[in-house]
Protein backbone atom coordinates (compact mmCIF):
# COMPACT_ATOMS: atom_id res chain seq x y z
CA UNK A 1 0.00 0.00 0.00
CA UNK A 2 1.21 3.49 -0.81
CA UNK A 3 2.09 5.48 2.33
CA UNK A 4 0.91 9.02 1.61
CA UNK A 5 2.84 10.55 4.50
CA UNK A 6 6.01 8.85 3.31
CA UNK A 7 5.36 10.14 -0.20
CA UNK A 8 4.84 13.64 1.16
CA UNK A 9 8.17 13.42 2.99
CA UNK A 10 10.12 12.13 -0.01
CA UNK A 11 8.46 14.09 -2.82
CA UNK A 12 10.47 16.79 -4.55
CA UNK A 13 9.60 19.14 -7.39
CA UNK A 14 11.50 19.05 -10.67
CA UNK A 15 10.83 19.81 -14.30
CA UNK A 16 9.67 16.36 -15.43
CA UNK A 17 6.39 15.90 -17.30
CA UNK A 18 4.09 13.00 -16.36
CA UNK A 19 0.97 11.70 -18.13
CA UNK A 20 -1.47 9.27 -16.55
CA UNK A 21 -3.70 8.03 -19.38
CA UNK A 22 -6.71 6.10 -18.09
CA UNK A 23 -8.86 4.24 -20.58
CA UNK A 24 -11.87 3.58 -18.40
CA UNK A 25 -12.82 -0.10 -18.22
CA UNK A 26 -9.78 -1.04 -20.33
CA UNK A 27 -9.49 -4.64 -19.17
CA UNK A 28 -11.50 -7.25 -21.06
CA UNK A 29 -12.12 -10.90 -21.79
CA UNK A 30 -12.14 -12.99 -24.98
CA UNK A 31 -15.56 -13.85 -26.36
CA UNK A 32 -14.47 -17.44 -26.98
CA UNK A 33 -12.00 -19.69 -25.12
CA UNK A 34 -9.43 -19.41 -27.91
CA UNK A 35 -10.08 -15.72 -28.63
CA UNK A 36 -8.45 -12.45 -27.68
CA UNK A 37 -9.55 -9.62 -25.40
CA UNK A 38 -10.54 -6.22 -26.78
CA UNK A 39 -7.09 -4.80 -26.02
CA UNK A 40 -5.33 -7.81 -27.52
CA UNK A 41 -7.51 -7.56 -30.64
CA UNK A 42 -6.93 -3.86 -31.21
CA UNK A 43 -4.21 -2.72 -33.62
CA UNK A 44 -2.07 -0.59 -31.31
CA UNK A 45 1.41 -0.19 -32.80
CA UNK A 46 2.31 2.81 -30.63
CA UNK A 47 1.28 1.29 -27.30
CA UNK A 48 2.85 -2.02 -28.32
CA UNK A 49 6.16 -0.24 -28.90
CA UNK A 50 5.90 1.50 -25.54
CA UNK A 51 5.17 -1.85 -23.87
CA UNK A 52 8.33 -3.31 -25.42
CA UNK A 53 10.42 -0.31 -24.37
CA UNK A 54 8.88 0.11 -20.92
CA UNK A 55 7.75 -2.06 -18.04
CA UNK A 56 4.37 -3.77 -17.76
CA UNK A 57 2.19 -5.59 -15.28
CA UNK A 58 -1.33 -6.00 -13.97
CA UNK A 59 -2.93 -4.09 -11.11
CA UNK A 60 -5.76 -4.95 -8.74
CA UNK A 61 -7.93 -1.89 -8.00
CA UNK A 62 -9.41 -2.90 -4.63
CA UNK A 63 -8.71 -6.53 -3.67
CA UNK A 64 -8.65 -9.88 -5.48
CA UNK A 65 -12.14 -10.86 -6.59
CA UNK A 66 -13.66 -7.47 -5.71
CA UNK A 67 -15.43 -5.61 -8.51
CA UNK A 68 -14.66 -1.87 -8.17
CA UNK A 69 -16.76 1.16 -8.81
CA UNK A 70 -15.17 3.93 -10.83
CA UNK A 71 -14.69 6.28 -7.90
CA UNK A 72 -12.63 4.01 -5.65
CA UNK A 73 -10.78 2.61 -8.66
CA UNK A 74 -9.59 6.08 -9.62
CA UNK A 75 -8.67 6.97 -6.05
CA UNK A 76 -6.51 3.84 -6.05
CA UNK A 77 -4.76 5.00 -9.24
CA UNK A 78 -4.04 8.32 -7.53
CA UNK A 79 -2.40 6.24 -4.70
CA UNK A 80 -5.17 6.50 -2.08
CA UNK A 81 -6.29 3.41 -0.20
CA UNK A 82 -9.82 3.07 -1.67
CA UNK A 83 -11.11 1.16 1.36
CA UNK A 84 -9.85 3.71 3.88
CA UNK A 85 -10.87 6.71 1.79
CA UNK A 86 -14.34 5.61 0.76
CA UNK A 87 -16.17 8.37 -1.10
CA UNK A 88 -19.80 8.32 -2.20
CA UNK A 89 -20.31 8.70 -5.92
CA UNK A 90 -22.75 11.51 -5.29
CA UNK A 91 -19.87 13.61 -3.98
CA UNK A 92 -17.84 12.94 -7.13
CA UNK A 93 -20.70 13.77 -9.49
CA UNK A 94 -21.51 16.96 -7.58
CA UNK A 95 -17.93 18.22 -7.45
CA UNK A 96 -17.47 17.27 -11.09
CA UNK A 97 -20.12 19.71 -12.26
CA UNK A 98 -18.60 22.51 -10.19
CA UNK A 99 -21.16 22.60 -7.38
CA UNK A 100 -19.90 24.19 -4.16
CA UNK A 101 -20.44 21.24 -1.84
CA UNK A 102 -20.51 22.27 1.82
CA UNK A 103 -19.05 20.08 4.62
CA UNK A 104 -22.44 18.96 5.95
CA UNK A 105 -24.18 18.53 2.59
CA UNK A 106 -25.34 15.03 1.69
CA UNK A 107 -25.07 14.13 -2.00
CA UNK A 108 -26.28 11.23 -4.11
CA UNK A 109 -25.83 10.30 -7.73
CA UNK A 110 -29.18 9.94 -9.48
CA UNK A 111 -30.15 7.92 -12.54
CA UNK A 112 -33.34 8.52 -14.45
CA UNK A 113 -34.88 5.17 -15.33
CA UNK A 114 -37.94 3.69 -17.05
CA UNK A 115 -40.58 1.86 -15.00
CA UNK A 116 -43.46 -0.25 -16.34
CA UNK A 117 -47.09 -0.18 -15.18
CA UNK A 118 -46.35 -2.82 -12.55
CA UNK A 119 -43.67 -0.62 -10.98
CA UNK A 120 -40.74 -2.65 -12.27
CA UNK A 121 -37.64 -1.09 -13.79
CA UNK A 122 -37.33 -1.99 -17.48
CA UNK A 123 -34.41 0.34 -18.35
CA UNK A 124 -32.00 1.46 -15.64
CA UNK A 125 -30.73 4.36 -17.79
CA UNK A 126 -33.96 5.56 -19.41
CA UNK A 127 -32.56 4.87 -22.87
CA UNK A 128 -29.56 7.11 -22.11
CA UNK A 129 -31.67 10.22 -22.62
CA UNK A 130 -29.79 13.23 -24.02
CA UNK A 131 -28.32 15.72 -21.59
CA UNK A 132 -30.78 18.38 -22.77
CA UNK A 133 -33.64 16.22 -21.53
CA UNK A 134 -31.84 15.66 -18.23
CA UNK A 135 -31.63 19.44 -17.81
CA UNK A 136 -35.38 19.79 -18.38
CA UNK A 137 -36.22 16.98 -15.96
CA UNK A 138 -33.98 18.22 -13.17
CA UNK A 139 -35.48 21.70 -13.51
CA UNK A 140 -38.93 20.14 -13.29
CA UNK A 141 -37.96 18.30 -10.11
CA UNK A 142 -36.29 21.35 -8.62
CA UNK A 143 -39.44 23.41 -9.10
CA UNK A 144 -41.97 20.81 -7.95
CA UNK A 145 -40.44 19.05 -4.94
CA UNK A 146 -39.68 20.33 -1.44
CA UNK A 147 -38.80 19.19 2.08
CA UNK A 148 -39.43 21.15 5.26
CA UNK A 149 -36.24 22.45 6.84
CA UNK A 150 -33.98 21.14 4.08
CA UNK A 151 -32.66 22.84 0.95
CA UNK A 152 -32.80 20.62 -2.13
CA UNK A 153 -30.57 20.91 -5.19
CA UNK A 154 -31.39 18.74 -8.22
CA UNK A 155 -28.47 19.11 -10.61
CA UNK A 156 -28.11 17.86 -14.20
CA UNK A 157 -24.93 15.89 -14.87
CA UNK A 158 -24.85 14.10 -18.24
CA UNK A 159 -27.35 12.01 -20.20
CA UNK A 160 -29.47 10.07 -17.67
CA UNK A 161 -27.32 11.08 -14.70
CA UNK A 162 -28.12 13.80 -12.19
CA UNK A 163 -27.06 14.70 -8.65
CA UNK A 164 -29.22 15.29 -5.59
CA UNK A 165 -27.87 17.41 -2.73
CA UNK A 166 -29.62 17.90 0.61
CA UNK A 167 -28.49 20.81 2.79
CA UNK A 168 -29.61 21.16 6.37
CA UNK A 169 -28.76 20.38 9.98
CA UNK A 170 -28.36 16.86 11.27
CA UNK A 171 -28.25 14.99 7.94
CA UNK A 172 -26.52 11.62 7.51
CA UNK A 173 -25.06 9.88 4.47
CA UNK A 174 -25.43 6.43 6.06
CA UNK A 175 -28.18 5.38 3.68
CA UNK A 176 -28.93 2.46 1.38
CA UNK A 177 -29.37 2.85 -2.38
CA UNK A 178 -32.59 2.45 -4.35
CA UNK A 179 -31.20 0.81 -7.49
CA UNK A 180 -31.68 -3.00 -7.48
CA UNK A 181 -28.96 -3.11 -10.20
CA UNK A 182 -31.10 -5.35 -12.43
CA UNK A 183 -34.20 -4.85 -14.54
CA UNK A 184 -37.51 -6.54 -13.78
CA UNK A 185 -37.54 -5.41 -10.16
CA UNK A 186 -39.00 -2.30 -8.47
CA UNK A 187 -36.77 0.38 -6.93
CA UNK A 188 -35.78 -0.23 -3.33
CA UNK A 189 -36.74 2.02 -0.42
CA UNK A 190 -34.00 4.02 1.27
CA UNK A 191 -33.09 2.66 4.69
CA UNK A 192 -30.66 3.90 7.36
CA UNK A 193 -27.39 1.99 7.59
CA UNK A 194 -27.11 2.66 11.31
CA UNK A 195 -29.55 3.32 14.15
CA UNK A 196 -28.66 6.97 14.66
CA UNK A 197 -31.49 9.54 14.76
CA UNK A 198 -29.74 11.42 11.94
CA UNK A 199 -29.72 8.42 9.60
CA UNK A 200 -33.33 7.51 10.39
CA UNK A 201 -34.51 11.08 9.80
CA UNK A 202 -32.53 11.46 6.58
CA UNK A 203 -33.92 8.19 5.22
CA UNK A 204 -37.45 9.43 5.92
CA UNK A 205 -36.74 12.72 4.18
CA UNK A 206 -35.27 11.04 1.12
CA UNK A 207 -38.16 8.59 0.79
CA UNK A 208 -40.57 11.51 1.01
CA UNK A 209 -38.65 13.32 -1.74
CA UNK A 210 -38.60 10.21 -3.94
CA UNK A 211 -42.38 9.86 -3.62
CA UNK A 212 -42.80 13.46 -4.77
CA UNK A 213 -40.31 12.99 -7.59
CA UNK A 214 -42.05 9.90 -8.95
CA UNK A 215 -45.33 11.77 -8.99
CA UNK A 216 -43.70 14.60 -10.93
CA UNK A 217 -42.16 12.17 -13.45
CA UNK A 218 -45.00 9.67 -13.85
CA UNK A 219 -46.17 10.92 -17.26
CA UNK A 220 -42.70 11.12 -18.83
CA UNK A 221 -42.33 8.72 -21.79
CA UNK A 222 -38.92 7.34 -20.80
CA UNK A 223 -37.61 8.91 -17.62
CA UNK A 224 -40.70 8.22 -15.52
CA UNK A 225 -38.75 7.14 -12.44
CA UNK A 226 -35.36 7.55 -10.80
CA UNK A 227 -32.83 5.82 -8.60
CA UNK A 228 -30.38 7.21 -6.05
CA UNK A 229 -26.94 5.75 -5.40
CA UNK A 230 -23.61 6.57 -3.79
CA UNK A 231 -24.58 8.69 -0.78
CA UNK A 232 -21.75 10.68 0.67
CA UNK A 233 -20.26 13.80 2.20
CA UNK A 234 -17.04 15.52 1.16
CA UNK A 235 -14.33 13.60 3.10
CA UNK A 236 -11.69 16.35 2.74
CA UNK A 237 -8.95 14.05 1.43
CA UNK A 238 -5.22 14.79 1.56
CA UNK A 239 -4.42 16.74 -1.59
CA UNK A 240 -2.53 15.05 -4.41
CA UNK A 241 -0.55 18.15 -5.56
CA UNK A 242 0.64 18.78 -2.00
CA UNK A 243 1.64 15.15 -1.44
CA UNK A 244 3.66 14.84 -4.66
CA UNK A 245 4.61 18.50 -5.16
CA UNK A 246 3.23 18.65 -8.70
CA UNK A 247 1.07 21.04 -10.68
CA UNK A 248 -1.69 18.62 -11.56
CA UNK A 249 -4.25 19.12 -14.33
CA UNK A 250 -7.22 16.87 -15.12
CA UNK A 251 -8.65 16.27 -18.60
CA UNK A 252 -11.93 14.35 -18.43
CA UNK A 253 -15.30 14.65 -20.14
CA UNK A 254 -17.65 13.00 -17.64
CA UNK A 255 -18.38 14.94 -14.44
CA UNK A 256 -17.75 12.02 -12.10
CA UNK A 257 -14.12 11.76 -13.20
CA UNK A 258 -13.70 15.51 -13.05
CA UNK A 259 -15.15 15.22 -9.56
CA UNK A 260 -12.66 12.65 -8.31
CA UNK A 261 -9.82 14.74 -9.75
CA UNK A 262 -11.16 17.87 -8.05
CA UNK A 263 -11.63 15.95 -4.80
CA UNK A 264 -7.89 15.23 -4.61
CA UNK A 265 -6.91 18.77 -5.58
CA UNK A 266 -6.27 18.62 -9.33
CA UNK A 267 -7.19 21.61 -11.46
CA UNK A 268 -9.86 20.98 -14.10
CA UNK A 269 -8.87 21.78 -17.69
CA UNK A 270 -11.67 22.87 -20.00
CA UNK A 271 -12.01 21.13 -23.38
CA UNK A 272 -14.45 19.62 -25.86
CA UNK A 273 -16.19 16.28 -25.59
CA UNK A 274 -14.25 14.07 -28.04
CA UNK A 275 -11.06 12.08 -27.50
CA UNK A 276 -9.39 14.34 -30.05
CA UNK A 277 -10.42 17.37 -27.96
CA UNK A 278 -8.87 15.83 -24.86
CA UNK A 279 -5.50 15.27 -26.50
CA UNK A 280 -5.69 18.77 -27.98
CA UNK A 281 -6.19 20.13 -24.46
CA UNK A 282 -3.14 18.20 -23.32
CA UNK A 283 -1.10 19.86 -26.01
CA UNK A 284 -2.56 23.32 -25.33
CA UNK A 285 -1.85 23.20 -21.58
CA UNK A 286 1.45 21.32 -21.72
CA UNK A 287 3.47 24.17 -20.23
CA UNK A 288 1.00 24.94 -17.45
CA UNK A 289 1.21 21.63 -15.58
CA UNK A 290 3.74 18.90 -14.92
CA UNK A 291 1.25 16.10 -14.12
CA UNK A 292 -1.71 15.31 -16.37
CA UNK A 293 -4.59 12.93 -15.68
CA UNK A 294 -6.24 12.21 -19.04
CA UNK A 295 -9.41 10.12 -18.86
CA UNK A 296 -11.06 8.32 -21.81
CA UNK A 297 -14.61 7.17 -21.10
CA UNK A 298 -15.88 5.34 -24.25
CA UNK A 299 -13.88 2.17 -23.59
CA UNK A 300 -16.05 1.62 -20.52
CA UNK A 301 -19.29 2.65 -22.23
CA UNK A 302 -18.76 0.29 -25.15
CA UNK A 303 -17.91 -2.52 -22.74
CA UNK A 304 -21.12 -1.92 -20.81
CA UNK A 305 -23.01 -1.94 -24.11
CA UNK A 306 -21.56 -5.38 -24.85
CA UNK A 307 -20.08 -3.99 -28.08
CA UNK A 308 -16.72 -5.74 -28.43
CA UNK A 309 -15.80 -4.21 -31.80
CA UNK A 310 -16.71 -0.68 -30.73
CA UNK A 311 -14.47 -0.99 -27.67
CA UNK A 312 -11.67 -2.21 -29.94
CA UNK A 313 -12.19 0.85 -32.15
CA UNK A 314 -11.93 3.22 -29.19
CA UNK A 315 -8.63 1.65 -28.11
CA UNK A 316 -7.27 1.99 -31.66
CA UNK A 317 -8.31 5.66 -31.75
CA UNK A 318 -6.47 6.33 -28.50
CA UNK A 319 -3.38 4.58 -29.82
CA UNK A 320 -3.15 7.00 -32.75
CA UNK A 321 -3.21 9.97 -30.40
CA UNK A 322 -0.64 8.32 -28.12
CA UNK A 323 1.74 8.11 -31.08
CA UNK A 324 1.35 11.81 -31.81
CA UNK A 325 1.72 12.70 -28.13
CA UNK A 326 4.99 10.82 -27.79
CA UNK A 327 6.41 12.45 -30.90
CA UNK A 328 5.26 16.00 -30.25
CA UNK A 329 5.23 16.37 -26.44
CA UNK A 330 7.77 13.74 -25.35
CA UNK A 331 6.62 13.20 -21.74
CA UNK A 332 9.23 11.95 -19.32
CA UNK A 333 6.93 9.34 -17.80
CA UNK A 334 3.76 7.80 -19.21
CA UNK A 335 1.46 5.39 -17.40
CA UNK A 336 -1.30 3.84 -19.54
CA UNK A 337 -3.92 1.70 -17.86
CA UNK A 338 -7.59 1.43 -16.93
CA UNK A 339 -9.35 1.96 -13.63
CA UNK A 340 -10.97 -1.47 -13.84
CA UNK A 341 -12.01 -4.08 -16.39
CA UNK A 342 -15.30 -3.79 -18.28
CA UNK A 343 -15.41 -6.83 -20.57
CA UNK A 344 -17.93 -6.57 -23.38
CA UNK A 345 -18.63 -10.24 -22.72
CA UNK A 346 -19.97 -9.35 -19.25
CA UNK A 347 -21.48 -5.93 -20.07
CA UNK A 348 -20.34 -4.66 -16.67
CA UNK A 349 -17.39 -3.85 -14.46
CA UNK A 350 -15.49 -6.94 -13.33
CA UNK A 351 -12.91 -8.05 -10.79
CA UNK A 352 -10.23 -9.01 -13.32
CA UNK A 353 -6.73 -7.48 -12.95
CA UNK A 354 -6.09 -4.51 -15.23
CA UNK A 355 -3.12 -4.24 -17.63
CA UNK A 356 -0.73 -1.32 -17.37
CA UNK A 357 2.39 -0.10 -19.10
CA UNK A 358 4.86 2.29 -17.52
CA UNK A 359 7.19 4.02 -19.94
CA UNK A 360 10.18 6.15 -19.03
CA UNK A 361 13.82 6.36 -20.01
CA UNK A 362 14.70 4.43 -16.85
CA UNK A 363 12.13 1.65 -17.33
CA UNK A 364 13.21 -2.00 -17.33
CA UNK A 365 12.10 -3.70 -20.59
CA UNK A 366 10.49 -7.04 -19.89
CA UNK A 367 9.00 -10.03 -21.70
CA UNK A 368 5.91 -8.17 -22.95
CA UNK A 369 5.96 -7.74 -26.71
CA UNK A 370 2.64 -5.89 -26.95
CA UNK A 371 0.10 -4.17 -24.75
CA UNK A 372 -2.47 -6.73 -23.69
CA UNK A 373 -3.66 -8.67 -20.68
CA UNK A 374 -1.64 -11.82 -21.22
CA UNK A 375 1.50 -9.99 -22.30
CA UNK A 376 1.32 -7.71 -19.26
CA UNK A 377 0.96 -10.80 -17.07
CA UNK A 378 4.56 -11.58 -18.13
CA UNK A 379 5.71 -8.12 -17.14
CA UNK A 380 8.40 -6.82 -14.85
CA UNK A 381 6.02 -5.64 -12.13
CA UNK A 382 3.81 -8.72 -11.98
CA UNK A 383 0.48 -8.16 -10.22
CA UNK A 384 0.41 -5.25 -7.78
CA UNK A 385 -2.19 -3.13 -5.95
CA UNK A 386 -3.34 -0.16 -8.03
CA UNK A 387 -2.38 2.36 -5.37
CA UNK A 388 1.28 1.36 -5.67
CA UNK A 389 1.46 2.61 -9.25
CA UNK A 390 1.75 6.33 -8.50
CA UNK A 391 4.84 5.99 -6.30
CA UNK A 392 6.43 4.02 -9.17
CA UNK A 393 5.52 6.84 -11.55
CA UNK A 394 7.05 9.44 -9.25
CA UNK A 395 10.17 7.35 -8.81
CA UNK A 396 10.62 7.09 -12.57
CA UNK A 397 10.12 10.86 -12.80
CA UNK A 398 12.91 11.47 -10.28
CA UNK A 399 10.42 13.05 -7.90
CA UNK A 400 11.13 10.93 -4.82
CA UNK A 401 14.30 11.50 -2.83
CA UNK A 402 16.24 8.71 -1.14
CA UNK A 403 14.87 7.30 2.10
CA UNK A 404 17.33 7.07 4.94
CA UNK A 405 21.09 7.52 5.10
Amino acid sequence: MADLELMRTLATANGTKIVLLVMDGLGGLPLTPDGRTELETAHTPHMDRLAREGSTGLHIPIAPGVTPGSGPAHLALFSYDPVRYEVGRGVLETLGIGFDLQPNDVAARGNFCTMDEQGRIVDRRAGRIPTEECVRLTRKLQENTHLDGVDIFVLPVKEHRFALVLRGEGLSDKLTETDPLVTGKPPLPVRPLDDSPEARRTAELVNAWIAQAREVLKDEPRANCLNLRGWGKDPRLPQFPEIYKVRAGAIAVYPMYRGVARLVGMELIQHGSDIEDEFAALREHWEAYDFFFLHVKPTDSRGEDGNFEAKVNVIETVDRFVGDMMTDLQPDVLLITGDHATPAKLRSHSWHPVPFLLWSRSAMPDAAQSFGERECARGYYGVIPANELMPLVMGHAGRLTRFGA
